[in-house]
């Protein structure tokens, strides 16, 4: 049986970012659903555009980001800025392959969707 490289795709982005909500200890029931939701939102637009299959994880990273900002505030907290105001970590590329998650203040690349600790 064949796997549609697009689900394959989709399946793989839902692993990476439940993996880093899992690390940070807030892959909780209703935060769960944010990542089907955004999964299923982003199955549209990358059967739109197959060529950006590359980029979903990123995507749905910056999705689940930002629907907690609006339900439960920032995630995931820079774990590098120890003093000042607690910040989150952005996904770079905005737009692009091999996603990470890095300290906009200080620069640093933190650590690869997927991969927070």
């Amino acid at each position: 049986m064949d796997v549609n490289p697009l689900e394959q795709a989709l399946h793989a982005a839902r692993s990476l970012v439940l993996a880093d909500l899992t690390a940070r200890d807030v892959a909780h029931a209703e935060v769960v659903s944010l990542v089907e939701e955004a999964v299923a939102q982003r199955r549209w637009w990358v059967e739109q555009w197959p060529e950006g299959a590359e980029y979903v994880a990123g995507l749905i990273a910056q999705d689940v980001q930002d629907a907690l900002l609006e339900r439960y505030g920032r995630w995931p907290l820079c774990p590098v800025c120890t003093s000042g105001e607690p910040h989150a970590l952005d996904v770079e590329p905005e737009l692009g392959p091999d996603p990470h998650w890095v300290c906009g203040k200080a620069g640093v690349v933190v650590a690869p969707v997927g991969g927070l600790s």
